[in-house]
């Protein structure tokens, strides 16, 4: 199984994410936006914890394998190397065309959206943030 994102301020919706993910199969792969690629997709006040940070932390969770990171600005190129069967998103996807999910079933893998806790967002928290500042 792999699941991917940014993992900038790790919150409880990541943490249900990844446990449930971990769930679908025997081995859980992150795959993690480097500082550039959430730069590109996040805005220049991101991330707000750099790449080595978010790695640890990530690594320390028990329902986490391995970690991998990815420079582009989708984890198409390292889904096709690590070719797993199933690619987790969260439920905030829905709707979306997620272009992983073509990519997998080149192999017989398939992607899932896992349900997403509303409210938990790092932008959410960002947000929460600089209005108490």
């Amino acid at each position: 199984v792999a699941a991917g994102g940014c993992f900038d301020l790790l919150h409880a919706g990541h943490v249900g994410l990844l446990q449930a993910a971990r769930r679908l199969g025997d081995c859980l792969v992150v795959c993690v936006n480097s500082d550039a690629s959430v730069r590109r997709g996040k805005g220049g006040g991101r991330p707000v914890n750099p790449l080595a940070d978010r790695v640890r932390v990530l690594r320390a969770l028990a329902c986490v394998d391995a970690v991998a990171v990815f420079d582009e600005d989708t984890p198409e190129r390292l889904l096709g190397e690590l070719r797993p069967d199933v690619w987790v998103k969260g439920g905030d996807y829905a709707g979306a065309d997620l272009p992983e999910a073509g990519l997998l079933k080149e192999w017989g893998g398939q992607a899932v959206l896992l349900p997403y806790l509303d409210g938990r967002s790092s932008t959410a928290l960002l947000a929460r943030a600089a209005e108490g500042a």
